[in-house]
């Protein structure tokens, strides 16, 4: 979408709502040298480096007089055509026509007469939108949560309480971390001070967006997307008490667990899916085994693998740790080296490690993880290390402990950060 013209296509197509990202970048200065990941954009849009901001020559006013330029050029088109507003013009595709004029050799065979067929219709069928969407917002979970927590929000008392759930009930926590995000900020509430408990087959996203405060444990199974976007809330995953398959063998939550996740913890025993903890950031997570293409574009936080991975594992990985559980000597290949390395576990790391199964043991009753208390000495010279190469340049070379960057994820970046600051 670049041109008044655009706008008029797309209405007549049938747009109500319309797009424009690229051109209004332009309008700011953005040359489209696609740099944007590299932090070198000669004109100071997508960078943090000094030197390059300072190019950057954009103002609002250009976007407004890109927008006013637009809009007239619509307003002519319109009345040109006779509409006098955009709910007329949605749907009208009769003003539309194929060029007569086109050479190339490929476009000139294209045939829209399908796309430019209009059904005839009375005036009682509506051309545009008539009547707001029922999306359930009414029917969901969360609202029986928020007035559950009411305690929590208003006086910060702990808060415990035990639900069914199904598969209907998605993003459970998400309405009430906003509750909390409005009230306490990102700091959100103390660890622990809302506490539900849910048994049954949880829907997808269950526990995304999740805020510091909250802790849902789930006695049962979930779908895709679990703890996505996860922010600082506590998730809890483990089988029904009369299941009778073994945990560590089976799935218990859906694929891309954990996408985007930037703090908080998780214990779930039992495996996940495939894509687990795909571009996490900060998240501390124990689990039991992952499928292909699991840590893919990590670049934070803490992953425990107490199983069998995926092939792809750790492509892209940029940041973070995580160790795996190498029972039986076949992780290696299963690795994508390009940008990490393997370890055997220092003193620290198994200090890290021992702390994150104590915990899930603590939470989950996990058999995998109570073996190995038994037997620390043996178990920790089974795991292997995987960490990025250059995050661990990284933080040797500004004098960061692994402990350090797990317990403040901004650390290894904090001069970057007061660089922006004071720019």
């Amino acid at each position: 979408m670049r041109t008044g013209r655009d706008l008029a296509i797309a209405a007549l197509l049938g747009a109500e709502e319309f797009g424009v990202a690229t051109a209004a970048l332009v309008a700011t200065g953005c040359i489209l040298m696609r740099k944007c990941h590299l932090n070198t954009c000669p004109v100071g849009v997508a960078t943090q480096r000094k030197e390059l901001r300072a190019l950057f020559t954009g103002r609002p006013e250009y976007v407004v007089n890109m927008f006013t330029y637009m809009a007239q050029e619509l307003r002519e088109i319109m009345a040109h055509l006779g509409f006098r507003t955009i709910d007329e013009m949605v749907g009208q595709v009769q003003h539309l026509e194929m060029r007569n004029d086109i050479k190339h050799w490929k476009y000139k065979s294209l045939n829209f007469n399908a796309i430019f067929f209009k059904e005839p219709v009375t005036l009682d069928v509506a051309q545009f939108k008539q009547e707001e969407q029922d999306h359930g917002i009414d029917e969901v979970i969360d609202w029986e949560l928020i007035k559950a927590a009411k305690p929590a929000l208003q006086n910060k008392e702990e808060v415990y309480q035990e639900l069914p759930i199904n598969n209907l009930n998605r993003s459970v926590g998400n309405m009430l971390s906003n509750e909390i995000s409005k009230l306490y900020g990102g700091a959100g509430l103390p660890t622990g001070t809302i506490h539900f408990k849910f048994r049954g087959t949880a829907g997808q996203s269950f526990g995304a967006f999740n805020t510091s405060g909250i802790r849902l444990e789930l006695e049962g199974d979930a779908n895709d997307y679990f703890g996505k976007g996860l922010c600082g809330a506590e998730l809890i995953v483990y089988p029904d008490r009369e299941a009778t398959f073994k945990p560590e063998e089976n799935i218990i939550i859906g694929n891309v667990a954990f996408y985007g996740a930037t703090a908080g913890e998780a214990y779930i025993r039992g495996t996940a899916g495939e894509r687990f903890c795909v571009r996490n950031s900060g998240a501390k997570v124990v689990v039991e085994g992952v499928g292909d293409h699991g840590l893919e574009y990590m670049t934070g936080g803490v992953v425990v693998i107490l199983g069998e991975v995926g092939r792809n594992f750790a492509a892209g990985m940029s940041g973070g740790v995580a160790y795996v559980w190498d029972k039986n000597k076949d992780f290696s290949p299963k690795v994508n080296r390009e940008m990490v390395s393997l370890d055997t576990l220092s003193e620290e790391d198994k200090e890290i490690v021992k702390g994150l199964i104590e915990k899930h043991f603590q939470y989950t009753t996990s058999n995998v993880a109570f073996m190995m208390t038994q037997d620390w000495d043996t178990y920790l010279d089974q795991f292997v290390k995987v960490l990025p190469n250059d995050f661990k340049k990284a933080l040797a070379g500004r004098g960061i402990s692994l402990s350090q960057q797990i317990a403040d994820k901004n650390v290894v970046y904090q001069d970057i950060v007061i660089d922006v600051a004071h720019n």
